[in-house]
C-alpha cells in the first residue's frame, strides 16, 4: 500500500544523497587558489646581458623554479655571455624570437648601464610588459625599467648605493631606501641582490597564495618575513660618510637600523692625529642629518684620539657617535680604529 510519510521519507533522503554527490563532485573539479597550481603552466623570461650580477636572477630563479614556473633566459644573442665573476650562461632566446611570458625579471649588475642603452633590449621590454602579469626589476636592473618609463608615476627602490643615480635617471618616480620590495601592482622593485629572492617569494604568494611562499622559504633554508626584513639602504651608516679617503681594511663590521660597530686598520693617514682629523672633517658633513654635527667631546695625546658627536637625522631621530684612533699592538705603522653610532631615544 502506498504510504505518503514513508514516500516523503524516501525523497527526502535521495535529495540529501544527490545534494552531497553534487557538492562532492564541485569540490573534485574546483581548483583550490593556494594549494593547487594553475591549470597553465606559470612563465618567466629572464633578461641576461654581459656582467649580469649572479644572484639577482639565480635567487629568484631557484624560487621560480621550486614554485613549478617555467624559467627561460633572452639576451640580445645566443651566443655563451659572461656575468659578473666570469659565469658563462648561453640565453634561450634572442630579443627577436622569445615568446610572451607571464612575469619579466630584469636583474641588474655591473653591465645594466650598458644594457639599458641597447635600443633592442628597452624595444623588448616595453612590448613583452603589455601582455606580462608582473615585470620584477632586481637591484639596479631598476635602470632598465626607468628606460623604458615603466617606472614613471610609481614607487620604486634599488641596490642601497645606486638610490641616488635612481634619483637622477627616474625623475617622476618616487625612489624609496628602506623597503626590500616595493609592490606597484604589475611594476615590482627590489633592492640589491638577495632582494631578489623576496621578490620572488612575493610573487608566489601573490599567484598561489602566502602557504606555498612560506613553505618554499623554508624548502630553501631562506629567513622570509616579507615585507617586514628591513631594508639595507635603512641601516645606520646610512648616516656615516664612505671614508673612501681611508687606506685599510675592516677587522669587523656589524650594524643594523638602529646601531653601527665597525674596527678598521689604518695604514694610511700615517698617523692618529692625521686620522682624526680627517674623521672630524668628512663626520661634520654627514650624510642625510637635518641639524648641524655638534662635537660634544674631543680628546687626543700621541698615542690615542677619541671622539664623540650628535646630530639629528632627516626622520628627526638623535644619534650619538664614537670613534678612537691608537697604534695598532701587532703592526708596525698600522692604526686601530673603532667607530660606533647608535640612535638614542630622546
Amino acid at each position: 500500500m502506498f504510504n505518503p510519510a514513508r514516500s516523503a521519507e524516501r525523497m527526502f533522503l535521495l535529495s540529501i544523497v544527490l545534494t552531497i554527490s553534487l557538492f562532492s563532485t564541485e569540490a573534485r573539479t574546483r581548483p583550490n587558489p593556494i594549494d593547487e597550481k594553475e591549470d597553465r603552466q606559470v612563465t618567466v623570461a629572464i633578461v641576461l646581458f654581459d656582467g649580469v650580477q649572479i644572484i639577482d636572477y639565480s635567487g629568484p630563479w631557484e624560487v621560480f623554479g621550486q614554485a613549478g614556473f617555467k624559467v627561460f633566459t633572452v639576451a640580445d644573442k645566443t651566443e655563451p655571455l659572461t656575468t659578473r665573476f666570469d659565469q658563462k650562461v648561453t640565453p634561450d632566446y634572442t630579443f627577436d624570437n622569445s615568446p610572451d611570458a607571464d612575469i619579466i625579471l630584469l636583474p641588474g649588475g655591473r653591465g645594466t648601464t650598458k644594457a639599458a642603452e641597447n635600443p633592442r633590449a628597452i624595444r623588448w621590454i616595453q612590448d613583452k610588459a603589455k601582455n606580462a602579469r608582473y615585470v620584477m626589476s632586481v637591484c639596479t636592473g631598476a635602470f632598465l625599467l626607468a628606460r623604458t618609463g615603466l617606472l614613471d608615476g610609481l614607487s620604486a627602490t634599488t641596490f642601497h648605493s645606486a638610490i641616488p643615480s635612481l634619483e637622477k635617471a627616474a625623475p617622476k618616480t618616487k625612489v624609496v631606501y628602506d623597503q626590500r620590495y616595493i609592490d606597484n601592482g604589475k611594476v615590482i622593485t627590489t633592492a640589491g641582490l638577495s632582494s631578489g629572492i623576496d621578490g620572488a617569494l612575493h610573487l608566489v604568494e601573490l599567484i598561489q597564495g602566502k602557504g606555498q611562499a612560506q613553505n618554499e622559504a623554508l624548502v630553501l633554508e631562506y629567513n622570509w618575513q616579507g615585507d617586514k626584513t628591513p631594508a639595507r639602504a635603512a641601516f645606520a651608516d646610512r648616516y656615516l660618510p664612505d671614508f673612501s679617503e681611508l687606506d685599510g681594511k675592516y677587522i669587523s663590521v656589524e650594524g643594523d637600523v638602529h646601531h653601527w660597530d665597525m674596527h678598521a686598520q689604518v695604514w694610511n693617514p700615517t698617523s692618529v692625529a692625521a686620522i682624526m682629523e680627517l674623521m672630524k672633517k668628512q663626520i661634520a658633513t654627514t650624510p642625510h642629518a637635518i641639524s648641524p654635527v655638534v662635537f660634544s667631546r674631543q680628546s687626543q695625546t700621541s698615542q690615542r684620539s677619541e671622539l664623540e658627536w650628535k646630530f639629528k637625522d632627516d626622520l628627526g631621530r638623535f644619534w650619538a657617535g664614537y670613534i678612537s684612533t691608537a697604534p695598532s699592538f701587532n703592526e708596525k705603522d698600522k692604526f686601530d680604529l673603532t667607530l660606533r653610532l647608535i640612535r638614542q631615544e630622546k
